[in-house]
């Protein structure tokens, strides 16, 4: 079944330089870029797309992570995008994520671990229309 995500290269991929690597990755696997634009976010952008977690412990820090520079947001499409990407993209800590991910191969931490992918069909949807609302 042919599905869109949304990916986001937080400012650690862009600022190592992992952006064609990471992009490549998902590219290997059979997925197809809809959409990409680098951008830098506010505060309010960051509070809309983790609207989930804003009165979590870990948010702030994750607001200001994410709001501290260029980021890259894409839409990719293909056949169970949502699952591919997120296998591709690791377990959440770094650290902890298996070798092969982007995440066991690249991250160096929990709290900057390179990517965001979509966990359901209906995040897929909400954040696709918040980044590029051209495609909703």
């Amino acid at each position: 079944m042919s599905q869109r995500t949304l990916v986001l290269l937080k400012p650690d991929a862009v600022k190592r330089g992992l952006v064609g690597n990471i992009l490549a990755r998902y590219e290997a696997k059979g997925l197809s870029i809809v959409a990409l634009e680098q951008r830098v976010i506010d505060a309010a952008l960051s509070d809309r797309h983790y609207a989930d977690h804003v009165d979590k412990d870990f948010y702030p820090p994750l607001r200001d992570f994410v709001t501290s520079g260029p980021l890259v947001a894409v839409v990719f499409e293909g056949d169970e995008a949502i699952a591919v990407v997120r296998e591709l993209n690791g377990a959440t800590d770094g650290r902890k994520a298996v070798p092969g991910s982007i995440r066991g191969d690249l991250s160096l931490s929990n709290r900057e671990n390179l990517v965001h992918g979509s966990d359901s069909e209906e995040s897929a949807a909400r954040e696709i229309a918040l980044w590029f609302p051209g495609l909703a």
